[in-house]
Formats: structure tokens, C-alpha cells, sequence
């Protein structure tokens, strides 16, 4: 692993979710953290989507789980969890919580704020 990367996983570090068996999920736990892996999306012109929300917002802590089990449905996608507070600068755009931005070819290509496990799993499902 990469000095400086410690702190990213590929298995949930969220209280109460499931170790997931894919690869596909990452939690950015620091501003480089998340800087690192915006950076991959981009260059590796990866598929992703990323939930952006707060330990604070009842509704993020709601609606994580299914976007865990979201990443087990869709092992193509790569599906990445950053707190707001824990990654302030990379985070500063953001304006809503949850709010989920999908990436394709590198690119955002949508965005969508709030939360609705079904509403979620359908966007999802579009973009993969």
C-alpha cells in the first residue's frame, strides 16, 4: 500500500455494515484521502459513485446501508463513502447531505441529493 493511503478501505470501517466481499467500496477518511481517490476516477476513467455525507445527518446514516449493499449488486462500480467533516477541504462544494455524484469515464456525469433507497438504486442502475 501507498504512504499516506492507511486510512482508505475497501471494507466498511462504519459501525453496523457488513464487511463487504468485493473490492468496490472505499471510505476516504482524510482530504487526501478522498483527493487520492477522485484522482483515480479521473485518470482510470472509472465508473463510480460517491456518497457524501455527515455522522451528524440522520438520513446519510439511513440510506448508508443500502448504498453498501448497493456496492455487492454492482461489483463493476466502484462505490466510495466520504464524511464531510472528516474531509473538509476536498468536501467544501458540497452543499446537501447525502448527496451522491456518479462518474463515468472519469467524468461527473449526474448528481443526485438526498436520499430514497429505491430512488438511489435506481440511478445507480443507470449508470452502471
Amino acid at each position: 500500500m501507498e504512504k499516506g493511503l492507511s486510512s482508505i478501505t475497501t471494507s466498511s470501517s462504519k459501525e453496523g455494515l457488513p464487511l463487504t466481499p468485493h473490492s468496490n467500496f472505499k471510505t476516504a477518511s482524510t482530504d487526501d484521502d478522498l483527493a487520492h481517490i477522485l484522482f483515480n476516477i479521473k485518470s482510470s476513467k472509472t465508473s463510480a459513485v460517491i456518497n457524501y455525507g455527515a455522522s451528524w445527518c440522520r438520513v446519510c446514516s439511513e440510506i448508508l446501508p443500502a448504498f453498501h449493499r448497493l456496492s455487492n449488486n454492482f461489483p463493476k462500480l466502484s462505490f466510495v463513502y466520504a464524511d464531510i467533516d472528516e474531509c473538509p477541504e476536498t468536501t467544501q462544494h458540497i452543499r446537501y447531505t447525502p448527496t451522491f455524484q456518479f462518474f463515468r469515464d472519469g467524468e461527473k456525469v449526474d448528481e443526485m441529493y438526498g436520499a430514497g433507497e429505491e430512488r438511489l438504486r435506481d440511478r445507480v442502475w443507470l449508470h452502471s
